[in-house]
């Protein structure tokens, strides 16, 4: 998010074995589809492989906004940007606010980090205030891939929804259902959702989409690439007709091309970065290893003096990764879909806060996850595709700050790896390393581990308590009582802001 301090503003099956197959490393390359293409360093194609063309806006956009006091916002809402410390546009909030406020149809494609939640999230507010939801029926609603991304969305948006006494309420598998039917039982203005546990909820008819006149997909061809289409058209086709509709995204798929030809009508266009989303300040490393070398490489990279980002394809391979950390000395924790959602969100908080400097991660982290000052990413298993490549990298260099993307492979995957990048549009440096060289740490940081063990407080688990009904989320008036009395009706948890998600 913009801010005044900054610029502006998701292994081996054994060591020494290279390992095959999907369990860890790949002796093989990754697959990919399409012809490769290459740029130079920092140069992307105008389209990223199996994108369409943007539309063609047919009545003129509104002229960018300079500052946001020039925009037609309460006053409550700049007041509130204010005391954020958020003081300057970034270009695809300048571009899309003042057609945004203007109730315009938007399709947005920026990168993650280039300031899209705030693009979406202070028209769609500004234009709820002052309105007031009935019970189960939201008046704005913002759906979002993944249960990390919604809830960074409410904690960015939080300050400014409480700035104009909107409620918000987060619903996203993983939390208890009980609480979230509550939240929307008691009336919410805005819900930001994850398009599962949404579909579940107006099944349960404890949600009612009629009156919602503000819908945003963010990310919305992740949520084409997880099997949501089905449950996003039917949003659509529930939510008034005559509503304002904003898609942003950080690449436009042919599966995002049916969204936009059938629920965006005239829609202003505002592409902040070409599909590639490289950028001038992140660099593109190739690390070449042999396989009995790999294991110790990737530990001296983890072992580095600052955070860094592990990914990896497999859970197992996750776990397997983190413990080996661990017993190096190694401050490592393990993020994948096997864990509860309590769990991934203090696991991130510890990532953040500095408790945790080597987060190993399947591609759950490769959205909707910000870190300030995140300067490392390393692809320990090579990415399958351009798309999945330009996601993880997109963990770093956010804001307009620096960052590295480094890529270990084998000899045998060099070429295959590198044409995959290049589908990306990145010609990434390519170098041959081994553990302990000074050219490793020149590159990644890289140093000896201390070999001393360390141990995390494993997160705490931490579950609804339930009443004597057997009715799951029901709770007795007394408690009921008190939630209401609470200061906010937010369903899950929120923070104040660092900074914008992708904005995801």
């Amino acid at each position: 998010m913009n801010r005044t301090a900054r610029t502006n503003d998701r292994y081996s099956r054994s060591a020494g074995s290279s390992g095959s197959g999907r369990g860890g490393y790949r002796s093989g390359g990754p697959n990919r589809s399409g012809t490769s293409r290459s740029g130079g360093p920092g140069r992307r194609p105008a389209t990223l492989q199996g994108e369409f063309a943007l539309p063609v806006t047919h009545t003129p956009a509104l002229p960018p906004a300079e500052t946001f006091a020039a925009l037609d916002m309460p006053p409550a809402l700049l007041a509130a940007l204010g005391a954020e410390g958020v003081s300057a546009p970034f270009p695809i909030q300048a571009a899309t606010l003042p057609n945004a406020l203007a109730g315009r149809d938007v399709l947005g494609r920026g990168r993650t980090g280039s300031g899209k939640t705030l693009a979406f999230g202070l028209p769609l507010l500004a234009r709820t205030a002052g309105r007031r939801a009935e019970p189960k029926q939201p008046l704005a609603l913002i759906l979002a891939p993944t249960r990390e991304l919604a809830q960074q969305v409410t904690e960015a948006l939080a300050p400014y929804a409480e700035a104009l006494r909107l409620r918000m309420a987060t619903v996203v598998g993983g939390m208890s259902i009980g609480r979230q039917v509550a939240a929307l039982r008691d009336g919410a203005e805005v819900v930001v959702a994850t398009p599962g546990r949404l579909h579940d909820l107006i099944e349960r008819r404890a949600c009612h989409l009629g009156r919602v006149r503000i819908t945003v997909l963010d990310e919305a061809d992740q949520m084409c690439d997880m099997g949501f289409l089905p449950q996003v058209t039917e949003v659509l086709d529930q939510v008034h007709h005559d509503g304002q509709r904003m898609l942003f995204s950080a690449t436009l798929d042919r599966d995002v091309d049916q969204l936009v030809r059938r629920y965006l009508h005239d829609p202003v266009v505002h592409s902040v970065d070409p599909s590639a989303a490289a950028v001038t300040t992140m660099d593109h490393h190739v690390l070449v290893v042999h396989g009995p070398d790999r294991y110790a490489v990737t530990t001296e990279i983890a072992a580095r003096d600052g955070r860094v980002l592990l990914f990896l394809d497999t859970k197992h391979a996750v776990d397997q990764l983190t413990r080996h950390l661990r017993a190096s000395g190694v401050h490592a924790a393990a993020l994948h879909s096997g864990k509860s959602q309590p769990q991934r969100t203090r696991t991130l908080a510890q990532f953040k806060n500095g408790q945790i400097t080597a987060l190993v991660a399947t591609n759950v982290a490769a959205r909707g996850l910000h870190v300030d000052d995140l300067e490392l990413v390393v692809n320990v298993d090579p990415p399958t595709d351009p798309k999945d490549y330009l996601h993880r990298a997109g963990r770093t260099a956010r804001a307009g700050e620096s960052g590295r993307v480094v890529t270990l492979v084998l000899p045998g995957q060099r070429r295959e790896t590198s044409r995959l990048i290049a589908g990306a549009g990145i010609e990434p440096t390519i170098t041959k390393v081994r553990s302990g060289e000074a050219e490793l740490s020149r590159i990644t940081g890289a140093k000896a581990p201390s070999g001393t063990p360390v141990t995390i407080a494993a997160p705490v688990v931490e579950r609804a308590k339930r009443s004597g009904s057997s009715t799951r989320g029901r709770r007795s008036r007394p408690a009921q009582a008190r939630r209401a009395a609470g200061s906010s009706r937010t369903a899950t948890p929120t923070a104040r802001q660092t900074s914008s998600a992708p904005a995801a």
